[in-house]
Order: C-alpha cells, then sequence, then structure tokens
C-alpha cells in the first residue's frame, strides 16, 4: 500500500495553550513528519502562492476573510502522480471550524475518487470542527476515514496517538 501526507501548515505567530508563540515550524507540519517517519509515506506541503501573514491576527483576520468568500486560493504547485498512492493523510489546521481554504482548493482540483482519506487536524480546544463532514462533500467518491484531532501544543509528544489512529 502506497501512501502520502498532503498537509497545510503555518510558522510564525500561532496561537498555543493560550499564548501567542512564534513557531518555527507549524503543528500540522510536526504531525505530518510524524505520519511521515511511521509510516513510509511521501511527503507534500499544501502552499498558497499568497502565503497567509505570520501574524496571528493578521492570519485569522486573512483565513476568516477567505472561507467568508469561499475564495480558493490559487496553489504554489499541486501534486503529481496521485493515482500511485491508495493512501491519502490529510493534515491542516483548523481554520474557522473546519480547513483552510487552500485545503479546499486542492480537494476541488484534485480527483480523490477511489483512495482512502485519513484526515487530521491540529487545533487549540476545537478538534475537527466539520472539515470531515467537509471532506466528504469534496470528494464524494473517496473512502474518508475518521480523523484525527491533535491538540497542537501537544503534538510533540502525539507518537502514541498517531500510531493508533494509522492502524485503523
Amino acid at each position: 500500500m502506497s501512501a502520502i501526507v498532503l498537509y497545510f501548515s503555518r510558522t510564525g505567530e500561532n496561537y498555543v495553550s493560550g499564548a501567542i508563540l512564534n513557531l518555527s515550524k507549524g503543528n500540522t507540519e510536526i504531525a505530518a513528519e510524524l505520519i511521515q517517519n511511521l509510516t513510509g509515506a511521501d511527503l507534500f506541503r499544501i502552499e498558497p502562492e499568497v502565503p497567509y501573514s505570520s501574524n496571528y491576527s493578521e492570519c485569522i483576520e486573512q483565513a476568516k476573510n477567505d472561507q467568508k468568500r469561499e475564495a480558493r486560493p490559487a496553489l504554489r504547485t499541486y501534486p503529481d502522480h496521485l493515482e500511485q498512492y491508495d493512501t491519502i493523510y490529510l493534515g491542516y489546521p483548523n481554520y474557522w471550524g473546519t480547513m483552510p481554504m487552500p485545503v479546499f482548493a486542492l480537494l476541488e482540483h484534485v480527483d480523490f475518487s477511489g483512495k482512502r482519506i485519513k484526515p487530521f487536524c491540529t487545533h487549540e480546544g476545537s478538534g475537527l470542527g466539520r472539515s470531515e463532514q467537509d471532506i466528504k462533500r469534496l470528494c464524494p467518491h473517496a473512502d474518508v476515514r475518521p480523523g484525527l484531532a491533535i491538540q497542537g501544543a501537544k503534538v510533540a509528544s502525539a507518537e502514541k496517538e498517531i500510531q493508533k489512529w494509522i492502524a485503523k
């Protein structure tokens, strides 16, 4: 079985355990790398052509406005040759109750028919929100499995939790 981890993550100021911290590596990227190490999956970072601000307050306003407008930001690149993968691990932070709009853009651009999608998100209290339902709506011919919500502040110590989820 061949797998790839597709993930959106951002560095800079992030909300972590009630404080704004400057992260050199995003929480979702840490989770994505853990999944890659545990599964041997390939790794692909979802990056918008115009990145969100590294300033937390500006970023959340940009993300909220993107969601209100149902924006589909252009991505720097799209993954090639997904037909070779059976399993897609899809990672993202919870932005306003769902995935960031660049993830929506990817899911609408690529055909995930027949793929097993295992979503995972990082959050600071909001869990997966409605992201699983959104993935099922955007990828109706994929097998969307139950997702994993990881509190961002605890992502570095989440390996056992991630292992259990991978095994399901």
